[in-house]
């Protein structure tokens, strides 16, 4: 069971931050895999466990991330990542392009949420779409949306927003992608098992609007109509 992370997990972050090197990893290499993969993964397997139990029919899995960057894609910075995530999501298919639910923590702050890593233009385009024939579902879930603080819509913006089909789902026409997060400082929750809980709460709030994108796959292309 998830007990919390502690201030060991943060000081190694902050450690790889500014060390980040092999050397100094493999000197640290303990606490990183005792203070923060191994509380990651409880987390991120307890969160599934209740998730699953309440969603069975769900096609999830639970996943944590590589500390290690693709050393094809280092782009001048070290070998590792400051930061490290749990996702639920779909078993990966080729071609394939799911939303995910996730957590993340980093040296700064911790962050949860729902959406794409990076939405292919064929996504959202079968996401303005469904909007455009039918804007009544997606409308509810705005106002929705708009009646909590916790959650905001993120993501990159055409420079160019495409029109809606009613003005109050502009702000999703206007993203190339995106996601409903939450970020906030460390706070006491982190050091807790009730982190646990408030994200089986807050994925419980985010399913409506997973449920809707998780569909989208199934939709015809419209770029040729």
């Amino acid at each position: 069971m998830f007990q919390g992370f502690s201030g060991a997990t943060v000081d190694f972050l902050w450690g790889i931050r500014f060390n980040n090197e092999r050397s100094w990893f493999e000197a640290h290499k303990e606490e990183y895999q005792t203070h923060l993969l191994a509380p990651m993964k409880a987390l991120s397997s307890e969160v599934y466990d209740r998730f699953h139990e309440r969603h069975p029919d769900l096609p999830l899995v639970s996943k944590v991330s590589r500390i290690y960057r693709d050393a094809r894609r280092l782009f001048g910075r070290g070998p590792y990542k400051d930061h490290l995530w749990m996702s639920l999501l779909r078993p990966h298919e080729e071609g394939a392009f799911a939303p995910v639910f996730w957590f993340e923590l980093t040296p700064d702050n911790w962050s949860c949420g729902m959406g794409f890593w990076q939405a292919p233009a064929l996504t959202m385009a079968k996401f303005r779409a469904r909007m455009d024939r039918d804007p009544a579902p997606m409308e509810e879930l705005t106002r929705r949306l708009n009646r909590q603080d916790r959650f905001v819509l993120e993501g990159p913006e055409y420079r160019r927003p495409k029109t809606p089909s009613a003005p109050a789902l502009a702000p999703w026409y206007a993203k190339k992608s995106f996601s409903l997060g939450h970020e906030e400082a460390h706070c006491q929750l982190l050091w807790s098992h009730d982190l646990a809980d408030a994200l089986v709460a807050d994925y419980e709030f985010l399913l409506p609007y997973y449920q809707y994108l998780d569909l989208l796959e199934g939709d015809p292309d419209p770029r040729g109509e």
